[in-house]
C-alpha cells in the first residue's frame, strides 16, 4: 500500500515539475514572439488553439459538457476575462521588461490570492505565513529598486512593465479565486474550455491575422508551442493535484522564476542573438531569492485542512 502511495505521489510531483518548467520557459518564448508578432494576437493564438483542442475533445469524447458554452455561468464569463486581462498584461510588461523581471514581479499573484482567501474564504493566516509575506514583501521592493537603477536609461519603460505585470497578477487572482468556486461544481477542464474560449472570442476583433502571414518554421514553432504550453502545463497541474498533495503542486509551481533566471543567464553567458541579455545584480537576485523564498514559505506553512486540499484535488483532477 505505502509503495502505491509513493508511487502516486512521484507521479504527482513529475506533473507539478513539467508545469513548472513550462512556465519557467515560458516569458522567453513569448519574449521571442514578441519580434515578429503583436501581444494581442499572440494571447489570442494562444487561447484560440487551446480552445479548439478541448473542444474537440469533448465534441468526441463527452458531448454532454459542450452544454456549459450555451449559457455558461456569470462567475465564469467573470474568471474568463480575468485570464485574458491576465494574459495580455503579462505580455506587454514583457514586451517592456524581460523575463526574468515579469517572473519574479508576478510572484506577487500568489501572495494575493493568499490575502484573498482570508477575505473571501474566511482562511486563517498564522505566524509563519505572515512572515513569508513579509520577507516576500520586502525582497519585491528591494528587485524593483535594483532593477529600476539598471533600466536608468529607460525607467519609463520599466515602470510600465512593472505596472502591466501587476494588472496580470492581480487579474490572474480574480480568475482564481472565481476557478476555486466553480471547480466545486464542474470539472476542471471543462472550465478551462470556456476560461479559453470567451477570451478568444474577445480578441478575435483586435487580433492581427496578418501577422501570422510569412512566418518562417522556427517562428511557427514557437507560436504553436505557446498554445500547446497552455494545454499541456494546466493538464500536467490538474494531474499533479490528483496525485499528490496541494501544497507540494504549490511550492514547486511557484519555483519556475529559478527556471527563468537560470535559463536567461545561461543565455546571456552564450550571448545569442535572438534575445537580449539580461543584468542582474547581486541586490537584484537577493529581492528574487527572498521573493521566491518568501512565497514558498507562505504556502509550505498554510493552515488549509487536509480534507479540504483533497476534496479541492478530486474536482480540480476530473
Amino acid at each position: 500500500m505505502n509503495s502505491i502511495a509513493s508511487a502516486s505521489n512521484y507521479k504527482g510531483v513529475l506533473y507539478a515539475m513539467v508545469t513548472a518548467f513550462l512556465w519557467g520557459f515560458l516569458p522567453i518564448f513569448l519574449k521571442v514572439a514578441l519580434k515578429d508578432i503583436d501581444p494581442i494576437s499572440i494571447v489570442w493564438f494562444r487561447f484560440s488553439f487551446a480552445f479548439l483542442v478541448l473542444f474537440i475533445y469533448y465534441l468526441i469524447t463527452d458531448r454532454k459538457q459542450l452544454n456549459i458554452i450555451k449559457r455558461p455561468p456569470l462567475l465564469l464569463i467573470i474568471a474568463a476575462i480575468g485570464l485574458g486581462v491576465n494574459y495580455i498584461g503579462f505580455l506587454k510588461g514583457l514586451n517592456y521588461t524581460s523575463p526574468s523581471n515579469a517572473q519574479i514581479i508576478i510572484q506577487s499573484g500568489p501572495i494575493m490570492l493568499a490575502l484573498a482567501g482570508v477575505l473571501f474564504f474566511k482562511e486563517k493566516l498564522n505566524l509563519k505565513q505572515m512572515v513569508g509575506f513579509g520577507i516576500a514583501g520586502i525582497g519585491l521592493f528591494l528587485f524593483y529598486r535594483t532593477q529600476l537603477q539598471t533600466f536608468i536609461h529607460d525607467t519609463d519603460a520599466f515602470n510600465l512593465g512593472f505596472f502591466w505585470v501587476e494588472l496580470a497578477a492581480v487579474t490572474w487572482v480574480l480568475y482564481a479565486v472565481l476557478q476555486k468556486k466553480l471547480v466545486q461544481q464542474h470539472p476542471a477542464q471543462v472550465l478551462n474550455m470556456v476560461l479559453y474560449g470567451i477570451p478568444a472570442l474577445i480578441y478575435t476583433p483586435m487580433a492581427d491575422f496578418s501577422a501570422f502571414q510569412g512566418l518562417d518554421f522556427k517562428t511557427w514553432a514557437i507560436v504553436v508551442f505557446l498554445g500547446v504550453n497552455t494545454l499541456v502545463a494546466y493538464g500536467s497541474i490538474a494531474l499533479a493535484f490528483k496525485y499528490t498533495e496541494a501544497y507540494k503542486v504549490s511550492i514547486i509551481v511557484t519555483l519556475n522564476p529559478i527556471i527563468t533566471l537560470i535559463a536567461m543567464s545561461v543565455l546571456t553567458y552564450l550571448q545569442v542573438s535572438w534575445i537580449q541579455p539580461e543584468s542582474m545584480t547581486l541586490y537584484s537576485l537577493i529581492g528574487a531569492v527572498l521573493v521566491i523564498g518568501g512565497a514558498v514559505t507562505a504556502v509550505f506553512f498554510s493552515k488549509a485542512k487536509k480534507e479540504k486540499a483533497l476534496a479541492v484535488q478530486k474536482e480540480v483532477a476530473k
